[in-house]
């Protein structure tokens, strides 16, 4: 049997993965960080949850919908410098809400600073590790997303510290230099491509067999594509659930009579579990198969809702908070890999930026709609039960999808004589 082509000793690609974990640890470290301020805003404005969910749901509204063009632009200017523009967005966003004085004044720099930072970071640093890698794309994936899961982690934690001991504005300041300190040196180390360093995916030292017309498909004709509508349907089912626990998992501690920095802490747990998730799933996804894969993640969102529905005490909140975090990780490290597969090509940035549009109105919806539901009924059961619903629909987009063409091994070295 023919050897496999023989492979560099180190492979600046996982250097690549290294950055991007950097620079998302420090975007959505920023995003989710939010439920720890939650009921800080609340009461020093003395607005409702619908008021104060709407804050985060501006932001995932803005760094999901923004996509498509923040992908266009990584294509068309290199992503280095789209997502620096990206780290400073953020930080300058969060500085400029520690000095508001009103929630619309919130909504205006941390809403908008977040929210366009965050686009401009996320898709044209997960667009990169595609380029990077071929038949590892679900483990390089799922390691750097991992980044999302340490700063689902870290940051709200840090956050609910700083706030106890020094309040609020403040703490936006500190996360805003810890936004510089890390995002900066994880930008200056990303390069777009591997043949850069005259490299090819894998750290191959043969170029990849042709998958299809050169350059992949353009714009236009993915998105007159089955795979394309049904990865937005099935990214936009489940993001209208997804988003609620990041927004009001701390409240709704507190209703049980807990903490706000065990809200934080639980938001914290979301990240261990998404660590996992992005890590174990994202791997065992390259030999199982992405699209199963990514429906078992839909079902393991759809059954960790459930659970939420009469989690009440301490362990059973921890318990669903690892699972989601877990699933939700699992969806997010899969996602790009599986759209990868169908789109890869010069054009892949723009439309995984157009994929990712569909979690743009759950960001924007599930929050929003969670928090007027409970301003009205003082209950999150009806949100969290159409979570669940919606989660089955995205199970049948994956279902219904075909599975992309297999992935063609490299050319044998040639024999040695």
């Amino acid at each position: 049997m023919p050897a496999e082509a023989p492979r560099a000793r180190f492979f600046y690609g996982w250097v690549v993965v290294g950055a991007v974990f950097g620079a998302l640890f420090v975007a959505f470290g920023a995003a989710y960080s939010f439920a720890a301020f939650f009921n800080a805003l609340r009461d020093e404005f003395g607005a409702t949850r619908s008021d104060i969910s709407l804050v985060f749901a501006l932001s995932g509204f803005l760094y999901f919908g923004l996509g498509a063009v923040t992908g266009l632009l990584a294509d068309r200017l290199g992503p280095r410098r789209v997502i620096a523009a990206g780290i400073v967005c953020i930080a300058a966003g969060m500085a400029a809400a520690s000095l508001a004085q009103a929630v619309w004044q919130v909504y205006l720099t941390y809403s908008l600073g977040v929210g366009v930072g965050v686009g401009l970071v996320y898709v044209p640093a997960v667009g990169v590790v595609q380029r990077w890698f071929i038949r590892r794309r679900g483990m390089a994936s799922g390691f750097a997303v991992a980044g999302i899961g340490a700063g689902t982690l870290v940051m709200p934690l840090l956050a609910a510290a700083s706030i106890d001991a020094l309040g609020w504005r403040p703490s936006w300041v500190i996360l805003a230099a810890v936004a510089l300190v890390i995002g900066i040196p994880a930008v200056l180390t990303i390069v777009p491509n591997p043949a850069d360093r005259g490299l090819y995916p894998d750290g191959d030292r043969q170029p990849p067999p042709a998958l299809g017309p050169a350059g992949g498909p353009a714009v236009r004709q993915a998105i007159r594509s089955a795979p394309f509508w049904l990865l937005f349907g099935a990214g936009l089912s489940t993001s209208l659930g997804i988003f609620i626990p990041f927004a009001h998992l701390t409240p709704y501690a507190r209703d049980q009579g807990y903490s706000d920095a065990f809200g934080a802490l639980l938001i914290g747990f979301i990240g261990i579990g998404s660590i996992a998730g992005r890590l174990l799933l994202g791997s065992s996804a390259d030999r199982l198969g992405r699209r199963r894969s990514l429906a078992g993640t839909f079902v393991a969102m759809g059954l960790c809702l459930a659970w939420w529905l009469t989690a009440v005490q301490a362990w059973a909140l921890i318990l669903f908070a690892l699972a989601f975090g877990a699933a939700y990780g699992g969806f997010v490290a899969l996602i790009p890999a599986l759209a990868a597969d169908y789109f890869a090509g010069r054009s892949f940035g723009a439309i995984l930026g157009l994929i990712y549009t569909s979690a743009a109105v759950g960001a924007l919806a599930g929050p929003t709609l969670a928090g007027a539901l409970y301003d009205a009924r003082e209950s999150y059961d009806l949100p969290i039960m159409l979570g669940i619903a919606l989660n089955g629909v995205a199970v049948l987009c994956t279902l219904i999808l075909r599975d992309p063409a297999p992935v063609p091994r490299p050319a044998a070295a040639p024999a040695a004589r």
